[in-house]
Order: C-alpha cells, then structure tokens, then sequence
C-alpha cells in the first residue's frame, strides 16, 4: 500500500476535495485508509480495530474500509455501508484486485452474428449431443445435479463445445471466464486463479473457467491448473477440435471427464434453421422469409455438421436478398442458399488427427477391396489440399505390404503412379492415383512376405542371436589365416 503523508497546511483542502467527490465513489470498491497525522505532525497508526460507528448526522468524512464495513455491518439504501467515526483518516480508493470482472462479449448483443444470437440458454433447447445429454445420461445427471467435475469437450468446429459450457454456468450459478489457449498467458491464469479462490472464500459463489482451444496451451500453463483443478476451487471446462489425450497434459486429463461432440446431422441443421426464423427477438423472425425445401437441405449438408456455419449463411443469404412483391417477403431460394455458403469447407488438418485418420480409412478402403469407399477418402483429401505425393507414397507402400505377392505387377503400377504425379502435379495428379487407388482394390492380397518378416524381427529381437553357419559363409577370404 502506498502511504502519503501530507503538510498540516494541505490537509485541509485535501479532506474537503475528497468530500466534494463522495458521491463518485464507487461503493463495491475496496478502500484503505491513508495515514492520519497528529497535530504535532506526527503519523498516526490506524485506529480500526478501536473505532466505533459514526452517528448518522455526524458529518464525519465517509470511510469506505473493509474493516469499517465489517465493523458496522449496517448497508445503507444505496447499497452501502455506515461508516466509522476516523477524524483524522484520509481516504484514498483502491482498485478491487479480485474484483468480478464481467464477462463482455466482444460486440453488442443486436450486433452479434445470428450464431451467437441463438445460442440455447437450457439443455431443453440444445440440438444434438443426444449421445451425451440425453435424460438419464452422466453428462446431463451431472449436470442437473451441479456435481459436474472438470470436463474437456472435444469435437469438430461448430457443434455447441462454448454453448454447452455457458449452459452449465448458468444453470449451476457459477461466475464464467471465458480464456483463450492462444491468446492467454500465465500471468492471466494466476490472475483468474486469485480471482476464484477469493469469490470462493467470500461469497461462495463457484467459478467455471471455460478454456477455448485448449490444446495450444503450454506445459507451463496447463501445469499452473493442475492444483486448483484437483483442490475443485475452479471447475474447468477445456474446449479443442483435437484429440485431447494426445495433445493435452496427461496429468490435466486424467483430473477431468473427456467427452466427445458430434457433428450434427442435416435434419438437425435443419431444425436450428426454421428456429432461427421463426424468432423475433434473436433470430431472422421480423424478415418475412419464405424458404424453399431444397435451398434448406442443401445449406444444412454444406455446413458439415457446423451450427455456426449454417446459422451465419442463413442470415448472410437473408440480410443480402431483397425482398419482392407486395407482401415484402424474401424467397429464399436453392440459388441463394448456393451463394451464401459458396465452397463447402472440409474439417481437415494436414498434420492433425484429421490427416492420420483420414488416410487410415483410404489404406483399409483398399485393402477390404471397398473401391467406392476409397475413392471417397481420396477425394476428401485431394479436396482439403492433402498433399498428393504423401497419398501415392501410401500406395507404393500399401502394394508391397498389402497386394504383394498375389499380384507382382501392382508394384510397379504404384512406383509409375509416383513418377507420374511428380511429372504432371496437381489438378492432373488426382487421374493416375484414382487409377491406382482403383486397381488396388481389386487386386487379390497377401501379406505372407510381410508377416514373414515381421515374424523373423521378432526372433532377432527376442531370442538369442545364430551366428551364420559355416556352409553360409564367405569362403574367398580364410578365417584365422596363419601367418
């Protein structure tokens, strides 16, 4: 605390100053006393511990301490509280240090994308996750039990991981913190921390600290979490499109609940687009919109299971169109639903889980001789941007250890499939590996060279080593030879 002992010829003036501004005062703020000074000039020690309640009408100056406030115990109309009688106290404000902050969005409410708008505020009106948050199952028991521990939610963009987290806060009454894994730093969980423990103390109130990407969090900051977590003086609640045993600490998940979130499905997209245009207070009510039945079935498959993509091409489609005819309606049609989604956006990472189990389906597409399916996969990748000599390295591969000695010629058809894509690149690449993605799986299989293999590495590695036989041996060169 910073103490400033002022000149007797300055005291004056400064306590009337201080008087002229009592009613600025912001009474859910914390406050200390300055130090009192004696006539003889002398600093004077507090005297709280000592003090009595002022009168009402003693025209005291107004003190704002915690130790008053505790003291008196008496909450004025306003919200305050009755002060003590310090004659020779100076006050001087202080910030709260673990103050509420409120938690802000970052845009108005009116201005925000129809996404956020709709977000449901029960479990009633949440879409999906039925697997999770059907009645009777843990998640939702948990819930509605406020025993919730701390969970991670894991699933792709768009499948309600922040909506479900406000949900909990709001129905178990807890204070929500809303950090960022990319921006936050360890400074910034100290302070949160702090923060929780006091509200914890003093009021009782729980904090839920809603972690969004989880995953880029460091070792040093998800470490910071680990004692509270386990204490329970906050609840987490981590959010990744990743997979988190294996990109978050091992020590965090195993203190919390994983679950995991689906996409939803295209009659569920569908159920949030006629919600949100039957809403007039958040949604697209108030704009007489009529919408044909395909234009809907094609803006809920292009979204891919991702609420917030579909809600926002929905409104984009409706604030962009204008209305026809008398009536003032705007038709909402396949047309518009084309160009308000544009490109579908495939949820793809080249050096995420995506890629791994992406090219995991196209390998055992080809080897269950499933052409269709493996064609699919293909298609995905080349789509998302995979890089296509990665797949034809996967086929040269796939064709010694999977084809291998049923059908000799398949090795060769992948190494000129190899040469091929690096003579000719991308878009023409993706003709040679439908061909030889095509001509694998209808190739007959065998794996006998390789499990031979794998069968002799695991006598080197677990039985004692042979020594080469003598009729093995190189016999140009004599062993031992005498000088």
């Amino acid at each position: 605390m910073n103490l400033r002992i002022e000149s007797l010829s300055q005291l004056s003036s400064h306590i009337d100053h201080r008087r002229c501004h009592v009613g600025k005062i912001n009474w859910n703020e914390n406050a200390f006393h300055g130090c009192a000074i004696e006539p003889n000039g002398r600093v004077a020690r507090s005297q709280d511990h000592d003090a009595k309640p002022c009168p009402p009408d003693a025209g005291n100056p107004v003190c704002f301490t915690r130790t008053c406030r505790l003291a008196t115990g008496r909450v004025r109309p306003d919200g305050g509280h009755d002060c003590l009688c310090h004659g020779r106290a100076v006050i001087s404000l202080v910030q709260d240090l673990f103050g509420d902050d409120e938690d802000v969005e970052g845009v108005r409410a009116d201005s925000a994308p129809l996404a956020t708008r709709m977000r449901p505020h029960s479990l009633d009106e949440l879409v999906g996750q039925e697997h999770i948050l059907a009645p009777g199952k843990l998640l939702r028991r948990a819930i509605e039990a406020d025993r919730l521990p701390s969970v991670i939610f894991s699933g792709p963009p768009g499948t309600g991981k922040t909506t479900l987290a406000r949900i909990i806060a709001e129905m178990t009454h807890a204070k929500f913190i809303r950090i960022s894994g990319v921006e936050s730093n360890v400074a910034e969980m100290r302070r949160v921390i702090a923060a929780a423990v006091n509200r914890l103390r003093t009021s009782g109130r729980k904090t839920i600290l809603f972690v969004d990407e989880i995953h880029h969090f460091n070792k040093a900051q998800q470490d910071i979490l680990l004692p509270d977590v386990e204490a329970g003086t906050l609840r987490l609640i981590g959010a990744t499109t990743y997979n988190p045993f294996f990109y978050v600490n091992s020590a965090l998940v195993s203190r919390s609940q994983v679950f995991r979130l689906e996409p939803l499905t295209v009659e569920q997209l569908e159920v949030l687009i006629d919600r949100a245009l039957a809403d007039k207070e958040r949604g697209l009510g108030n704009y007489n919109v009529k919408m044909d039945k395909n234009a809907r079935r094609h803006l809920a498959k292009l979204s891919d299971g991702d609420a917030r993509k579909c809600l926002n091409a929905l409104e984009i489609g409706v604030l962009t169109t204008p209305p026809k005819g008398n009536t003032g309606a705007i038709h909402f049609t396949l047309q518009v639903a084309e160009e308000s989604i544009q490109q579908k956006a495939v949820v793809y990472d080249r050096v995420g889980d995506a890629h791994y189990d992406t090219i995991s389906a196209f390998i055992k597409s080809m080897r269950a001789s499933d052409e269709k399916g493996a064609m699919y996969w293909l298609a995905k990748m080349l789509h998302a941007g995979e890089d296509f000599r990665f797949i034809a390295r996967r086929i040269v591969i796939f064709a010694s250890e999977d084809v291998g000695l049923a059908d000799p010629e398949a090795l060769p058809l992948a190494i000129a499939t190899q040469q091929a894509v690096e003579f000719v690149g991308m878009p023409e690449a993706r003709i040679p590996l439908a061909h030889a993605t095509a001509y694998m799986c209808r190739a007959a299989k065998s794996r006998e060279a390789y499990d031979e293999l794998n069968a002799a590495i695991e006598k080197v590695e677990m039985e004692q080593t042979r020594q080469v036989p003598e009729y093995l041996k190189n016999k140009n060169f004599p062993v031992n030879p005498e000088g």
